[in-house]
């Protein structure tokens, strides 16, 4: 399914395009699965604005190797992050930055992903997927899961982090639920009014409470906010008692209001998550088997990547997308 062409009603076009061929320290991969993620509808609406053109999107993907190649062998089940490529060279990559180099290439941007049959991708970048999963199931790990535990670790440790608000319950937010909760932290989860759907899935993940959020039961150590709307940066800010988070998670949101600095006093601190380490998947592909997190999908045909995208942008998804060669 390729993206010819970024903006406002961009549509998908499914055709024939030449297999990828793999070069040096890359495997070439047979996709099984590949998650859909909003990251996926920023590309297609245009609001990130520097693709590749024309591309192919995906950046959850799970597959299998076609050929030995830099260490692994044909068969090989594994796993392709959004982070694709970083130099090695720069101050964030030798400092254990790596998610901030300046020269990174990020799968389904810079680099064709996995809403294909065949992709390519530099071996030093992926993972091996835990057994516990099947290909399905383990898609989400690859960017929700890791985006979500990334943010998670920002908020702070749990004895300090007691009382977690997550802002947008969809597909990084009902795995990060899972693993605050075996972490002893209290989830409280926060969803457009009247969304009752989203609010009982939130509870089913193990939230201690969801609701609106124009609602606040008690005082929140951390909030993540993973909706792309910058008005919530303010509303968590409020929500948050003395010393607390506000972590951003998204990788595009729209701006953020203007609001007093008494809001912001009591070294309460708003702070982004930017991509994510290898480090980061390696920790966290450990211990999602060990919670273990649950990820509910909803599997789409490859060749109805629009009905899924369009799907994840009214709210009709509930956990994550799949596409399926």
């Amino acid at each position: 399914m390729l993206l010819e062409h970024a903006g406002a009603g961009t549509m998908l076009k499914e055709c024939e395009i030449p297999a990828p061929v793999p070069r040096d320290g890359q495997l070439l991969i047979r996709v099984a699965a590949c998650a859909v993620c909003r990251t996926d509808l920023h590309i297609l609406d245009g609001e990130l604005t520097r693709p590749k053109l024309p591309l192919v999107l995906g950046h959850e993907i799970v597959g299998k190797v076609v050929d030995d190649a830099s260490g692994f062998r044909a068969g090989d089940r594994v796993g392709v992050p959004w982070l694709g490529w970083t130099c090695g060279e720069c101050v964030y990559c030798t400092t254990g930055r790596e998610n901030l180099c300046d020269r990174a290439r990020f799968t389904g941007y810079d680099i064709d992903g996995g809403y294909a049959e065949l992709c390519v991708a530099d071996a030093r970048y992926c993972f091996p997927i835990p057994g516990e999963y099947d290909d399905a199931h383990a898609a989400p790990l690859l960017c929700a899961g890791l985006i979500g535990f990334r943010a998670l670790r920002l908020a702070g440790e749990p004895a300090v982090a007691r009382r977690i608000g997550i802002y947008g319950f969809g597909a990084a937010a009902h795995l990060v639920t899972q693993v605050a909760v075996a972490r002893g932290q209290r989830v409280f989860a926060f969803t457009r009014a009247g969304d009752t759907a989203s609010q009982e899935f939130a509870r089913q993940m193990g939230a201690a409470w969801a609701g609106a959020t124009t609602e606040i039961p008690e005082p929140l150590d951390a909030a993540l906010i993973f909706a792309p709307v910058g008005e919530l940066v303010p509303a968590a800010l409020r929500a948050t008692a003395k010393g607390g988070v506000v972590v951003c998670a998204g990788i595009h949101m729209s701006d953020i209001p203007a609001f007093p600095y008494e809001w912001l006093w009591g070294e309460r601190m708003i702070r982004s998550v930017a991509n994510l380490t290898r480090r980061d998947g390696d920790e966290f592909l450990a211990l999602a088997p060990r919670v273990p997190v649950r990820t509910e999908v909803q599997r789409f045909p490859l060749d109805q990547a629009n009905e899924a995208l369009d799907a994840l942008r009214r709210g009709r998804i509930h956990g994550a997308a799949i596409l399926i060669p």
